[in-house]
C-alpha cells in the first residue's frame, strides 16, 4: 500500500511545485470569461426534486454540490447508517432502502447515483427507463457490455446522463487537450498516464454482517459471498468482482483526458497489452495493485498508463520521469515538437510558448464546461448533450477494462473500437461482459 503521508518539508515543497504550473495564460482565461454554466436557483420553489442512490461519502459529496441546483429530497443505502447520516445532513430527506421504490416517485425527475461500480448500470438503466436524468458517478459501468446497454438506453429513453469524470470541466484539462488537438506539441507520437498504486493487503477473515447492511441487496448482480468489511464502502474498488482497483478509478478519469486529447472520444485503441507488477496476496484484494499497460491507436500513437508508488498524488512533476519524486499522478502528450504534462491544479510544457501563445481564431475548440454540476443542471434544463455523456463515459470505461482483461489473462489483444469487440480471441471476448447473479439482469430492472 502506498503512503500518503508528508514532511513539513515536503508539503510545502510540493506546494510550491503546484504554484508554478498553477497559472492559466491570460488569453484562454479571458477566450472562457463568458462561459456559462446553469444558473443557481433563487428560491428553493425554482429547484427540482432530487435523489441520492448510494450515501457514502462520494455521494454526499455530490449531493451536496448538486443541492445548489436542487433540493435533495430522497435518500438510499443498503448500509441504514448511511442513509440516516445523508438525511439528516439535507434536511431530513425521506430514506429509502430499495433505489427501484425511488424512482417509482413521479416527483422527483432526478437521479445522483454514487452507488459502488457493480451498481451502476442497473440502477442507470432502471432510472432512464422511468424517466430519469442522471448524474452517475464514474466509471460508468463494470464491464463494457453494461456500457453499450447503458449508451442504447439513454438514446431510447432520450434522456440526460452526466458521467462524473469532472476533469472534462476543469480549465487545465480543457487546455492541454485544445493545444495537442491543434498540434502545438507537433505530431503526437506518445501518452502517459500515471496512476497511484491500488492496496495490496490481506488476508481478510469473513465477519458478521452488522445490524442494518444488507449484505446480499448490496452484493446485487456479483458472485455469493461471505460478509467481508474490506469489501465494501471505500475498498470495495480494490476487488475485481466490483470494480477494477485504480486502473477503474483514477484510470477513469485520466485515460478519459488521453482519449479527449486524441479526439478519440467514440473510438479507442486498436491493441492492448497489460502487465502486474506485484502479486496480490491470497484471501485479500484482488484488483492489481501496480501494473503496466501498453496501448496502440490506428493513428500509431502510443499509449502507456503505469502506477506509481510516490507519496505524492498531485501536482507531479512527470516530466523528466528521473530522479526521485518524478513520477506522480497526470497525463503527459509528448510529440515531434514537445510535450504538455496536466493534472489537477497544475499544467506545463517542455517550452512555456507552448502553452503561452494563443490559438489561432480558426483553431479547433472543445466543448467547455467550468462547472461539472453545473453543466449536467444547463442540460437537463436545454435537452443538450452534456459534456461526459454516456458514450464518452462507456468509451473512457472501456479502455481501462480493457486494460483490466489483459491484465487478468496475461495476454495482448487486439480491440476493434468500431465493433466494440476483441478480435481473434473468443476467450477474452468472454470477458467484455459477465454473468449476473439473479434475480439482477438487464430485464430484471
Amino acid at each position: 500500500m502506498a503512503s500518503h503521508s508528508f514532511s513539513r518539508r515536503g508539503l510545502i515543497k510540493a506546494a510550491g511545485v503546484v504554484a508554478a504550473g498553477a497559472a492559466l495564460p491570460k488569453w484562454f482565461v479571458e477566450e472562457t470569461l463568458d462561459a456559462q454554466s446553469a444558473p443557481v436557483p433563487t428560491s428553493a420553489n425554482d429547484k427540482p426534486n432530487l435523489a441520492l442512490i448510494g450515501c457514502g461519502g462520494r455521494g454526499q459529496d455530490d449531493a451536496r454540490t448538486a443541492s445548489k441546483f436542487g433540493n435533495i429530497v430522497a435518500v438510499c443505502d443498503v448500509d441504514a447508517n448511511h442513509a440516516r447520516e445523508a438525511s439528516q445532513k439535507f434536511k431530513n430527506a425521506k430514506i429509502y432502502d430499495d433505489f427501484r421504490k425511488i424512482l417509482d416517485r413521479d416527483d422527483i425527475p432526478i437521479i445522483i447515483n454514487a452507488t459502488p461500480d457493480h451498481w451502476h448500470t442497473l440502477v442507470n438503466i432502471h432510472a432512464l427507463r422511468r424517466g430519469k436524468d442522471i448524474y452517475g458517478e464514474k466509471p460508468l459501468t463494470l464491464t463494457i457490455d453494461e456500457g453499450k446497454h447503458v449508451v442504447a438506453e439513454v438514446k431510447k429513453q432520450k434522456r440526460i446522463l452526466q458521467t462524473g469524470s469532472q476533469q472534462r470541466s476543469d480549465r487545465r484539462f480543457r487546455l492541454a487537450c485544445e493545444l495537442v488537438r491543434n498540434g502545438r506539441v507537433g505530431k503526437l507520437e506518445e501518452i502517459s498516464v500515471i496512476l497511484p498504486v491500488g492496496r495490496r493487503e490481506g488476508p481478510f477473515e469473513a465477519k458478521e454482517v452488522p445490524p442494518g447492511f444488507n449484505w446480499d441487496f448490496w452484493l446485487g448482480q456479483s458472485p455469493k459471498v461471505s460478509y467481508v468489511p474490506e469489501r465494501t464502502h471505500v475498498t470495495f474498488r480494490y476487488w475485481y468482482d466490483y470494480s477494477g482497483g485504480t486502473m477503474t478509478d483514477w484510470g477513469a478519469h485520466h485515460n478519459d483526458i488521453a482519449l479527449w486529447g486524441l479526439g478519440l472520444d467514440p473510438s479507442g485503441p486498436v491493441s492492448i497489452e497489460g502487465t502486474p507488477l506485484v502479486k496480490m496476496i491470497p484471501n485479500g484484494f484482488d484488483a492489481f495493485s501496480e501494473y503496466r499497460v501498453e496501448y496502440t491507436y490506428a493513428n500509431g500513437v502510443r499509449h502507456h498508463c503505469i502506477t506509481t508508488n510516490d507519496d505524492q498524488w498531485y501536482g507531479a512533476p512527470v516530466p523528466g520521469h528521473t530522479g526521485p519524486n518524478s513520477l506522480h499522478n497526470g497525463i503527459k502528450f509528448s510529440g515531434t515538437d514537445g510535450w504538455i504534462f496536466v493534472t489537477r491544479g497544475k499544467i506545463e510544457a517542455s517550452k512555456p510558448e507552448l502553452i503561452n501563445e494563443p490559438l489561432p481564431s480558426n483553431a479547433t475548440r472543445l466543448y467547455v464546461s467550468n462547472d461539472h454540476m453545473g453543466n449536467f443542471f444547463d442540460c437537463v434544463r436545454t435537452r443538450k448533450d452534456p459534456i461526459c455523456d454516456a458514450e464518452v463515459g462507456h468509451r473512457a470505461a472501456s479502455v481501462c477494462h480493457l486494460g483490466v482483461i489483459s491484465m487478468r489473462l496475461g495476454r495482448k489483444l487486439q480491440w476493434d473500437p468500431a465493433a466494440q469487440a476483441i478480435v481473434g480471441d473468443e476467450e477474452a471476448q468472454k470477458w467484455v461482459s459477465r454473468t449476473m447473479r439473479e434475480p439482477w439482469s438487464y430485464d430484471a430492472v
